[in-house]
This record gives C-alpha cells, sequence and structure tokens, in this order.
C-alpha cells in the first residue's frame, strides 16, 4: 500500500454481500438501515469496495459485522473477507468481527484470522450484538485482541440499524454508549480502541473518554459531517486532531458525499490531512 500518495483513508466500509449473494443483514434489516440513510440501495462485495476505492485514489478498512446470534442470520465469512482483500492490498486493509457470544470459540477465532487470513482489527456492534462492552465475559476476547496487536473498532451513539421499525427490531441503544468503553480502554490500555461515530446522544462522553485515555479514536462515519455536533467540530479542530478519523459508513454514505460535505466544515488546513490519512497510519499500525 503506497501510503504517501493516498488521498484518504477510510477507516468504516462495510462488506454488504458475499460473492455467492448471500448479505449481511436480513431483507427487513437492510431495507430499513436504506431508508434510514435514504441512500441508494447497493450490497458491495468485496471486489466492488476495492474498485470503487482504487478510483478514488483512497484506502478502505473492510469488515462485515457478526451478528448471527442476536438475530438468526447467518454471518458472512471472515475468512472470504479477508482473503480477498489480500489480492486487493494496495486498496483494503480487512478486520474481522466476532460477535462475543461465541465465548472461547471466538477468542481461538480471533488467533485464527490474525495469525492465518491476516485480518488487521475487529469489529463489534454492541447494540445488534447485544452485549454490554464492559462485560468481564468479554474480555478474554479483548486479552486475545490486545496480544496480538490489533485494534478494536466499536459502534458507539444511535444505529440506523433498525430504526423505524417496531421495537427497533429489539435492538437497544444503550449497549452503544461510549461511557461502557472507558471501563475497556482503562484495563486494556495496550489494546487501541476506536469508537464509531458521532456518538449521538453521548457525545460529549465520547469526547471526554477519547481525551483521557491514549488508546482511544473516534471515527466520524455514519453522518454526514454538516449534521456533526459543534463539541465534536470543536474537538477535531483543537483536542482531538490526533485522535479524530475519516470514516464513511459506506455504502449506506458513500466516501465522495462525505468528502463533499467536509470540505465545507470549518477544519484548520493543517488538521484535514490528519483526519484524512495521517492519524488512521498510527491508530492503525500501517507504518
Amino acid at each position: 500500500m503506497d501510503l504517501d500518495n493516498l488521498v484518504a483513508i477510510d477507516v468504516h466500509t462495510h462488506v454488504h454481500a458475499d460473492l455467492h449473494g448471500h448479505k449481511a443483514l436480513d431483507d427487513e434489516l437492510n431495507e430499513a438501515a436504506s431508508a434510514y440513510f435514504k441512500g441508494d440501495p447497493y450490497d458491495p462485495t468485496v471486489p466492488d469496495i476495492a474498485a470503487d476505492y482504487r478510483a478514488g485514489n483512497m484506502a478502505a478498512v473492510v469488515f462485515t459485522v457478526d451478528v448471527e446470534h442476536a438475530t438468526g442470520h447467518p454471518a458472512l465469512s471472515n475468512e472470504e473477507i479477508a482473503d480477498l482483500a489480500a489480492q486487493h492490498p494496495d486498496v483494503l486493509i480487512p478486520f474481522a468481527s466476532v460477535d462475543p457470544a461465541r465465548g472461547a470459540a471466538g477468542v481461538r477465532l480471533a488467533r485464527r484470522l490474525v495469525e492465518q487470513h491476516e485480518v488487521r482489527g475487529f469489529k463489534f456492534h454492541p447494540s445488534i450484538q447485544a452485549f454490554e462492552p464492559n462485560d468481564r465475559a468479554v474480555y478474554p476476547l479483548y486479552e486475545e485482541l490486545q496480544g496480538l496487536g490489533v485494534p478494536a473498532l466499536f459502534h458507539t451513539g444511535q444505529t440506523g440499524i433498525g430504526a423505524g421499525l417496531p421495537g427497533g427490531r429489539g435492538i437497544k441503544l444503550r449497549y452503544s454508549d461510549p461511557m461502557l468503553l472507558d471501563d475497556v480502554a482503562a484495563d486494556f490500555p495496550a489494546l487501541t480502541i476506536i469508537m464509531a461515530h458521532p456518538s449521538v446522544p453521548w457525545q460529549d462522553e465520547a469526547i471526554s473518554v477519547a481525551t483521557h485515555k491514549a488508546n482511544v479514536y473516534i471515527d466520524l462515519s455514519g453522518w454526514s459531517p454538516k449534521y456533526f455536533p459543534p463539541q465534536l467540530v470543536k474537538a477535531a479542530n483543537g483536542l482531538l486532531k490526533h485522535k479524530v478519523l475519516f470514516g464513511s459508513d459506506y455504502p449506506l454514505i458513500r466516501p465522495e458525499r462525505w468528502i463533499r460535505d467536509f470540505a465545507a466544515l470549518d477544519i484548520k488546513d493543517e488538521v484535514r490531512p490528519l483526519i484524512m490519512k495521517e492519524n488512521a497510519i498510527r491508530a492503525l499500525g500501517l507504518r
């Protein structure tokens, strides 16, 4: 990967389908998410993502979310995603997803994915996976990730998955309160934690955690920058200028749209390259 010549690194993109036509979410959740984000339905495979980001001279972190235990919908294959991403090393950085409900088997799986498939990090969605991030039962998995030296990316705040459905399809927002990650960051100081999204309605809490814990970052995915809370813009411009990362939430938000709206945001010229690429290089350990 030619880091010097890349325009940006998007740390938050979703693989929505495998090469066999299986989708990451069931039709009801997929349709609700598309309606929430007001986007065109698009279910990209790994090669689709590689083509899209190569065309924009950007790199992307790619992953699925393992929600099989909570929803009954079979997960996409982490191994397939990683192996396909390895065919596009100039633009793709593979993450995996292991549901904490998998217990000891999930811990063994995480190690195998890193050692045999060169996975570079792990994605968690506490609301959909229905777990509290600071639950001690999950700590053996974090211990493994810390030992492997790979980051953990957690969804925080509101989610478009299940939005507008009766009862939100049973998805509970409280699991994605960033204050639950403060415990994890304190107990695993060598584990890099990325809090995904503007953490509405807990934005101040997310800023506080990222300010206090050296191992915690914030990615800006899932929202158009024109809707960012003002305190997040202020923090990104100053106190957290080295802790904030570009992320789109592709394909629900396309990077072109995000970057266009970000260009109109009042961000200092010297901070923009930090957010778009340099902070991700450090957080992901790319050099």
